[in-house]
């Protein structure tokens, strides 16, 4: 019943449910005789050595269960210092020891990017920073390449080619691959027979040899001055985040090409993927969300992004790096100190994360359907690397310009418009190709004087288009774009007139 002097201006606030804490009679769940010191969730409580276990088993399982990485293969591990690419680092390393009891048979690499001039950081604190990152790097005992943001502007146009790979292997071939690895390993220990235990080691396990690791120099002031002037004149933190993406992941596939890596780590967890599949669906990436959160991302073709911590909530990370001291280095991102609200991503996050402070399971909810999302194109999309591509974010171009229905429809009669709103402003002038011996046409021409934003964005996805919307001047992009753009639009000029001249079905029927 109402009472008198109750307040019902609002609904009454919820307050998160109370955390359990173990007590001194309960115990382990997995062996019923040890002290639990990690809760994960209500009543799953866990002593140190199941939690370790139940910790490597999701690692695994989640290597095992795809079967992307075939023994011998070269690794190359994405590090950002955070936790969760610091703990699959240590995974890794595990992984290979001595006591591990299936040891991991791939080669690995690790590759740490400084994205120090992004995020505004000084010189002083970006080689500080270097220093100690070189230093968990060699204690490590992979090969490891440290590079700064800096060197895309000096990466070569075919970073965004696609090169075809080769079609995925069967569980047949998988095993086949296992049989050769362990013949080889079984070669090598009967060559080495007669050798010290340290050379047989350092034969069957080249990566913890002493290879020269892949440093680069440091970046020159030009390049940090453009990359510092790229960053600072987008106008939508946003719009900064999907950049810095994008350019972040062409330069590792860049390196792992240059050093003959065929599959890149990374290491986002279940937290992150739930945050980043609620963040691309708003961002108008949903058909490309398959790529983006699933355990594979083929896009690049012959180098294959692949998550194996996708399993591990960022909770199960954070306890798993106190217990066992792993190391890792605060870098401050991007968006650090920025409000909730100055970006898509961070409301996403903060939305997210209340809502799995109320409701526990929503991120396993979330992560649970991204798992369901199939990677197939529209009907009548080319899917293959022939195909066109987004010239950024190299998911396929898939825009549909008869259905005015949709985004892609839309924006495009919205840059056609522009265009003749432009064309008939401008005085006509006579046929460039008119009494003149060149193979030459109006529209050819006119793409030469054209804006050059038009002939960036006609190659560009629906999301990379409205990022794109926020830098006032494409030109500040990296050359690699640039020089990529120009040449996929001279290709699409040349078959344009090529078609001119092709015979049809219709017309040899005629």
């Amino acid at each position: 019943m109402c009472q008198a002097g109750e307040d019902y201006a609002g609904p009454a606030r919820r307050e998160p449910p109370p955390v359990p804490r173990p007590s001194r009679e309960q115990k382990c769940v997995k062996c019923a005789e040890g002290l639990p010191v990690v809760v994960i969730r209500a009543g799953d409580a866990f002593c140190r050595d199941c939690f370790k276990a139940f910790y490597v088993h999701k690692f695994r399982a989640m290597l095992g269960k795809n079967r992307v990485i075939f023994p011998g293969e070269k690794v190359l591990l994405s590090w950002s210092g955070g936790p969760s690419s610091s703990s699959m680092v240590w995974q890794v390393l595990e992984g290979l020891s001595q006591d591990s009891a299936k040891r991991l048979r791939f080669v690995p690499g690790v590759i740490y990017v400084d994205e120090g001039a992004a995020c505004g950081q000084s010189s002083e604190d970006r080689q500080k920073t270097v220093a100690e990152v070189k230093r968990i790097l060699e204690n490590t005992g992979f090969p490891w390449h440290v590079v700064a943001l800096e060197e895309v502007f000096s990466l070569p146009p075919s970073v965004l080619c696609c090169t075809s790979q080769e079609p995925a292997g069967t569980e047949e071939t998988y095993k086949a691959a296992v049989d050769r690895f362990l013949q080889q390993q079984q070669h090598v220990l009967g060559a080495e027979a007669g050798a010290s235990p340290a050379q047989g080691e350092a034969r069957l396990h080249p990566s913890h040899g002493q290879e020269l690791p892949g440093t680069a120099g440091y970046p020159t002031a030009a390049q940090t001055e453009a990359l510092s002037r790229l960053f600072s004149s987008i106008k939508t933190l946003t719009a900064k985040e999907e950049l810095l993406q994008t350019l972040r992941t062409h330069l590792i596939v860049h390196v792992a090409r240059a050093h003959g890596y065929c599959k890149v780590m990374t290491g986002e967890t279940c937290t992150r993927l739930a945050i980043k599949l609620m963040t691309n669906l708003a961002l108008g990436r949903g058909a490309f969300l398959a790529w983006d959160t699933g355990f594979s991302d083929e896009r690049h073709g012959d180098v294959v992004l692949v998550r194996p911590m996708r399993d591990h909530t960022l909770k199960e990370v954070a306890f798993y790096n106190h217990l066992f001291g792993v190391p890792s280095v605060f870098t401050p991102a991007i968006d650090t100190k920025a409000p909730e609200k100055a970006s898509i991503h961070r409301l996403m996050e903060a939305f997210i994360l209340r809502l799995q402070t109320l409701f526990p399971s929503t991120v396993s909810t979330v992560y649970r359907t991204s798992e369901k999302l199939v990677k197939a194109p529209r009907e009548g999309c080319a899917a293959g690397p022939s195909g066109p591509r987004c010239l950024l974010c190299m998911c396929a171009l898939d825009i549909d310009t008869a259905d005015s229905a949709t985004a892609f429809g839309a924006q495009s009669s919205s840059h056609l418009s522009q265009m003749l709103t432009a064309e008939a402003g401008t005085p006509t002038q006579p046929c460039c190709g008119a009494g003149e011996g060149q193979a030459q046409s109006c529209h050819r021409e006119v793409g030469k004087r054209g804006d050059a934003r038009a002939c960036i964005t006609e190659q560009l996805c629906y999301s990379c288009r409205v990022n794109m919307k926020d830098l006032p001047s494409l030109d500040s992009l990296p050359p690699y774009v640039l020089a990529e753009a120009q040449l996929r639009s001279q290709r699409g000029s040349v078959s344009e007139e090529i078609q001119e001249y092709l015979i049809t079905d219709e017309e040899e029927d005629s």
